[in-house]
């Protein structure tokens, strides 16, 4: 139990890395003609683009679960942590910072007003150069990683 738990919490901790790179060099990248649609202002749309991420994100998950629950169990662990990092990301970002469902919460805390300055200085980016604080659940300060005045 306490190995697959540790596995768990590894696989959590180190989705943010892999977000991380992920958002940096491939969002920020090669596919940015997906996620454009995301630093753009919305048009009234439930779905944007950008959204394939998170079904394209889900697809290893769902399998490592499966392939968990079907003779190897280590696997579950990774697939639940991957799971719980995903859910985590889908709270804060698509709900809390993007608003895509309604809600009258304001983050009161160091950490979440942290974390949500540096998303809205990402998102003062409107295009595949320039951003700064590719982290989803961690971010620096985003006062000290801002560029100068293209981000004032």
């Amino acid at each position: 139990m306490l190995p697959a738990l540790a596995l768990f919490l590894v696989t959590f901790v180190g989705m943010e890395g892999f977000a991380y790179l992920v958002h940096k060099h491939v969002m920020h990248g090669a596919l940015w003609v997906l996620h454009e649609s995301h630093h753009r202002p919305r048009q009234n749309a439930w779905f944007e683009r950008n959204d394939i991420f998170g079904i394209v994100f889900a697809m290893p998950a769902i399998v490592l679960i499966h392939l968990g629950t079907h003779g190897h169990p280590t696997l579950l662990a990774v697939g639940l942590g991957t799971t719980a990092y995903g859910f985590a990301y889908f709270g804060f970002h698509d709900v809390v910072v993007h608003r895509r469902i309604r809600h009258s919460w304001v983050p009161k805390g160091v950490y979440m007003q942290r974390i949500v300055r540096a998303h809205l200085v990402h998102h003062k980016t409107l295009t595949k150069e320039g951003a700064v604080a590719f982290g989803f659940l961690y971010a620096p300060d985003p006062v000290r990683s801002a560029p100068g005045p293209r981000c004032a």
